[in-house]
């Protein structure tokens, strides 16, 4: 019996009989199973598509023939397959095995990916680029039913179909994105899947045809013509056929046999395929069958029952938004709620039960859900969209044209701003500062802590215009100091007092900032910190006062430094000749990759440690480039020239 550590690379695969794939499958499994309990990751959807991946890989040549993995999530049995066994140990720690699809990482993953909706259009780019070099190899996209129901998908099978270039798409139909697809799309090939007068004349009719001697196994052959028009008959619309494509299907996702039977048989058809593969999420353990959303991207757990290792230690800020919105609609009839297939990983699960007929997931579609929304407010409702920080940027166009330029009512409650951790580049929420801040009639604000949020959202819903409320991934912190200022459009809130130097921060980033003041304490600073709250429009009066009594300004953000919080206080300083040093920490100018916070805030200079030694480094720099004339003896004061002093002796 042949062993999942022996396989070095997929062409062993296609040695193998049906025995060793199927045996070789349950290994992966296992080994799947074994590495998420400890590492966590991407589980239900991996071990929906174990058999998928072995077929795929002892039919088709890769890298040679390019596979091209949608999102991504599910790529764990790909890589097992590829020569990344000892890697897979590793997956998802910081500086291990990606839980996405690398190109970096090795010559078979062809496309990096993490967002949904994309594997066909890349594969229409690379069919092209095929034609265009002369070259023959096979070109496969697998995609989920979830993912298809993305704007982008349709627009590239639109395009396919016109073009009719060769290209395989495996449909892996699980009937899930994360949580339950919505949609006439989910419809459609629920139809597909069960429709039982076409799976029962079909099943007879390859019966009948093969008991006849000698030629029943090639009228069976024949009779695919009659098949397909059997299919219009009793199949509503034939959707993907009419867009151009021969459509082979459904096929049971697990079966290996018949999997290949279908790879084999693409291999010799011409123009774009697509073959439903009927899978089912969560295959093989019994806790994520049951609960397959759950143990879509999940922590570490215990092997046994699939219970959670690490308890919460407080609430998060998604399910304080939850609660907020609900308390918030009990009063308001007219607010509504918008999520794009992530009802539990946005709180608004809480939400749809409690006002389903207000509640609106759009599926993969932030585009959509966007100017849905803004079409919702110029109804006169209040719509809430509930987006994950990173899968914004996939709206930006429609947050632009169709909120902002008319100035429309709309809130935008984004999560996982921020490092996210474990998912990595694909996932963090590092631009929304940067792309929200310089659009007109935009208003941002991140809230530090519960009753900071609870504010917030309060506000934004008497404010008639766009508003953006920013939140990180994780529990709330306790902040120190206890504060009741209301909510009042560009206005912060000074939280301590000092006479050297102002930190400024906003959201997760103030409770970091009382902590490097308590650091910078010990050494002899004087250090203020002071709360935003508006990333715009800042509060220039507090700017302006404050930068006028320290010698040196510091910007605390979890955002890209380019265009964001700390750009946004440079431009404010510069319009008002404010003339004192400042320092920007945030993002350095590079994709951040995947491991805990913890460890990419250390790796980025932006733990408590690492901040304030940078602050007091660039203190003693920023004094000894200093004129020593007497107007700036006299500016910066008597406290400030004793530290001089201090640090010149050093």
């Amino acid at each position: 019996m042949i062993k999942l550590d022996d396989i070095e690379g997929p062409d062993i695969l296609r040695e193998l009989g049906l025995n060793d794939l199927e045996n070789i499958s349950e290994q992966i499994r296992e080994r799947i199973i074994d590495v998420v309990s400890r590492n966590g990751g991407h589980l239900a959807s991996n071990l929906g598509v174990v058999e998928l991946t072995v077929a795929l890989h002892s039919v088709f040549d890769s890298p040679q023939d390019k596979i091209v993995w949608d999102v991504g999530h599910q790529c764990y049995a790909h890589k097992l397959l590829t020569g990344r066994q000892k890697e897979f140990e590793s997956l998802r720690k910081f500086r291990g095995m990606s839980g996405f699809p690398k190109s970096s990482e090795s010559k078979h993953d062809i496309v990096e990916t993490g967002h949904s909706s994309t594997s066909l259009s890349s594969a229409m780019g690379l069919a092209l680029a095929r034609e265009q070099k002369r070259e023959k190899h096979e070109i496969i996209a697998v995609i989920g039913d979830g993912a298809l129901s993305g704007g982008m998908a349709l627009e590239a099978l639109n395009h396919i179909g016109h073009l009719k270039k060769k290209i395989i798409v495996v449909l892996n139909d699980n009937e899930m994105s994360i949580s339950q697809n919505v949609g006439a799309l989910a419809n459609y090939l629920a139809r597909i899947r069960t429709e039982p007068i076409y799976q029962k004349l079909r099943s007879d009719a390859e019966f009948l045809m093969k008991r006849i001697p000698a030629i029943g196994g090639r009228m069976a052959f024949a009779a695919d013509r009659i098949k397909d028009s059997l299919k219009y008959l009793v199949v509503p619309g034939v959707f993907f056929e009419e867009l151009g494509f021969t459509y082979l299907g459904p096929v049971p996702g697990h079966d290996i046999s018949a999997l290949r039977q279908y790879f084999q048989r693409s291999k010799r058809l011409e123009g774009p395929l697509l073959i439903h593969a009927v899978t089912e999420k969560g295959k093989g353990y019994h806790p994520a069958e049951k609960s397959p959303s759950r143990f879509h991207g999940t922590g570490p757990f215990i092997l046994e029952n699939g219970e959670g290792k690490v308890r919460s230690s407080g609430k998060s800020f998604t399910s304080c938004f939850s609660e907020i919105i609900c308390d918030m609609a009990e009063k308001d009839e007219n607010i509504t709620a918008i999520t794009a297939a992530m009802p539990d990983g946005t709180g608004l699960n809480k939400f749809a039960k409690k006002f389903p007929e207000r509640f609106f997931d759009v599926g993969i579609a932030e585009q959509h859900g966007v100017t849905l929304a803004a079409g919702m407010a110029r109804g006169g409702l209040k719509p809430v969209v509930a987006i994950y920080s990173t899968f914004l940027q996939r709206a930006y166009d429609q947050i632009v044209h169709d909120v902002c330029l008319p100035g429309l009512p709309v809130t935008f409650a984004i999560d996982r701003a921020g490092l996210v951790g474990d998912d990595g580049e694909t996932h963090h929420g590092l631009f929304d500062l940067s792309f929200l801040r310089h659009i007109p009639n935009m208003t941002v604000l991140a809230p530090r802590d519960r009753k900071e949020m609870e504010k917030m959202f309060a506000w934004a819903h008497g404010f008639n215009g766009p508003v953006a409320i920013r939140y990180p991934r994780g529990s709330v912190p306790e902040i120190p100091l206890e504060t009741d200022h209301p909510v009042s459009p560009g206005k912060g809130e000074m939280l301590r007092r000092g006479s050297d130097i102002l930190l400024l921060g906003s959201g997760s980033m103030v409770w970091e900032g009382y902590r490097v003041a308590e650091l910078l304490e010990k050494k002899g600073f004087s250090v203020g910190v002071a709360d935003l709250r508006f990333i715009k429009p800042l509060d220039a009066e507090l700017l302006e006062k404050w930068a006028k009594k320290v010698s040196l300004v510091v910007t605390l953000e979890e955002n890209y430094l380019a265009g964001g919080m700390g750009s946004a206080v440079l431009e404010l300083m510069a319009e008002k000749n404010l003339q004192v040093p400042t320092l920007n920490l945030g993002l350095p100018d590079r994709f951040i990759p995947h491991g805990s916070i913890d460890l990419l805030l250390r790796d980025n200079g932006l733990d408590v440690e690492n901040m304030a030694d940078r602050i007091e480094n660039f203190w003693i720099s920023a004094l000894k480039n200093q004129k020593r004339d007497s107007d700036y003896e006299e500016k910066i004061g008597p406290f400030t020239l004793r530290k001089r002093a201090f640090f010149f002796k050093k």
